[in-house]
């Protein structure tokens, strides 16, 4: 007899799920585009992201620089979330239903929030990394010391677990009563904060807290960002002006790696717009269903699915702003892809090094 409900509960909310699901995406066509577009940028960004944390790593010169001690952080963290979002979409998408509220949705929420806030803090520390390294060269390595650089590290872990770990618990606590964590469908197909909150009950202080924390880590990257590459940009302007020259270089450098930043914040600025209109409308962006719950609203359909398409690309991008644009990781990598064993590689460039100087 218990057997027979848990079947049962199990194939309404299957059934709740592919409801809520055609509801989201009700053409075959769109549903086909977005699952292959979803693999190609889940497979792409994982295999740029590997390749280059395997640049780094087997490279002595460029593993203990403190500009690469940030990226391989800034890596782990974008190759957690293709990790934990990536198949996930792919396989609600193949299925054709909803994510379920349960363990792996709660693990899946508590990963993203951890890595998406010690990206944006990476990212932070890498723009005033710079900026010690252009406009205090001389003070730069005794400022950033390999003992400081895992300080720095461990506290941008630090801070993103607590700013996770603050976030769960508000959720468990104002969670509404009868709302258990199995048995029960979302009504999103990555279990982002508005999904899970949506789940639980909406309950507000986790809410409040997760915009403010989210709006202040942004911005603040904004602003450090903003200061560090101006600052640099001003000390590149100064070195020629003596010369009556303009430094086209520091210019287009500076523009470059603003426009990519403003590409990396890309998904947060469309949840803090997605937050904003939920705050202006006076709702959570859900309208009451038919069939015993809430269904998404046009506004959280089409955010959720904006947000799906843009969260892999901050990985996709990263390792080509910050590694494989760089000109040591560049000329290291084939080295990597075509030597047989490290030894092998290192035995040829000696010979080479000694053929030379001879």
């Amino acid at each position: 007899m218990v057997n027979g409900q848990e079947n049962a509960t199990k194939t309404t909310t299957a059934e709740l799920g592919e409801c809520v699901f055609s509801t989201m995406l009700p053409s075959e066509i769109t549903v086909q585009a977005l699952m292959w577009t979803i693999v190609i940028i889940t497979l792409v960004a994982a295999s740029v992201n590997a390749l280059t944390l395997v640049g780094l790593r087997h490279s002595e010169v460029l593993s203990w620089t403190p500009r690469f001690t940030l990226l391989k952080n800034l890596i782990l963290s974008d190759v957690l979330i293709i990790i934990t979002r990536g198949p996930t979409v792919i396989y609600c998408l193949y299925q054709r239903t909803t994510l379920s509220l349960g363990n792996w949705c709660l693990i899946q929420y508590f990963v993203g929030t951890v890595c998406i806030f010690n990206s944006l803090l990476t990212v932070t520390c890498m723009a005033l990394e710079r900026y010690l390294y252009v406009c205090h060269a001389i003070h730069y390595l005794r400022i950033l010391t390999s003992r400081r650089m895992c300080v720095i590290v461990s506290i941008t872990w630090l801070l993103s677990v607590c700013e996770a770990v603050v976030s769960m618990s508000l959720l468990h606590l104002g969670r509404e009563q009868g709302i258990h964590l199995e048995g029960h469908t979302t009504f999103g197909l990555l279990c982002e904060p508005d999904t899970l909150e949506h789940s639980m009950g909406n309950p507000r202080a986790a809410a409040i807290f997760r915009k403010v924390s989210g709006f202040s880590v942004t911005m603040a990257c904004l602003v450090s960002y903003s200061f560090s590459y101006m600052r640099m940009y001003q000390e590149a302007r100064n070195a020629v002006q003596p010369f009556l020259q303009v430094n086209m270089r520091a210019r287009k450098t500076v523009l470059f790696y603003c426009g990519m930043l403003l590409l990396q914040l890309l998904p947060a600025f469309v949840k803090i717009t997605s937050d904003a209109i939920s705050e202006l409308e006076g709702t959570v962006a859900m309208v009451p269903s038919t069939f015993s719950g809430l269904t998404p609203s046009p506004t959280a359909r089409s955010f959720h699915i904006v947000l799906l398409l843009l969260i892999p690309v901050p990985p996709c991008i990263n390792p080509l702003i910050y590694g494989l644009r760089n000109r040591e990781v560049h000329q290291g990598l084939p080295k990597i892809i075509w030597c047989k064993g490290k030894l092998r590689c290192m035995d040829g460039g000696q010979n080479a090094s000694r053929n030379v100087e001879i």
